[in-house]
């Protein structure tokens, strides 16, 4: 099953940049707009603007609120998500292609990271 963002979602993640070692995604929603479950690679989220999602995976969901400006960790994670705030969810993620911290299989946190 692919579960590449920009194939899963195409309305919602475009590649920005793309080269050997990182690829660069776009990421715009509304509020209410949700996505198909999808896989990222460890990447670094840098949010554009203030929003708040609930992700969920295996079972498990989670509510995050991120303020623009604001650059995070996300460990490699697969997840589906909807906008729950009033604004529009707009974030840079560079993803890395060098192989991953952590296993998709085990259970790692969901969502970005402080670090």
């Amino acid at each position: 099953m692919e579960l590449d963002p920009v194939r899963t979602n195409p309305g919602l993640y475009r590649v920005v940049m793309e080269n050997e070692r990182v690829r660069v995604l776009e990421y715009r929603d509304q509020p209410g707009d949700r996505t198909t479950p999808h896989r990222h690679p460890d990447s670094v989220m840098h949010t554009l603007s203030s929003f708040r999602r609930r992700l969920a995976s295996g079972g498990r969901e989670v509510d995050v609120e991120i303020q623009a400006g604001t650059t995070r960790w996300l460990a490699a994670q697969e997840h589906s998500g909807e906008n729950i705030g009033e604004t529009e969810s707009h974030a840079i993620f560079v993803e890395l292609k060098e192989g991953s911290g952590s296993e998709l299989g085990e259970r790692s946190a969901l969502g970005p990271q402080d670090g």
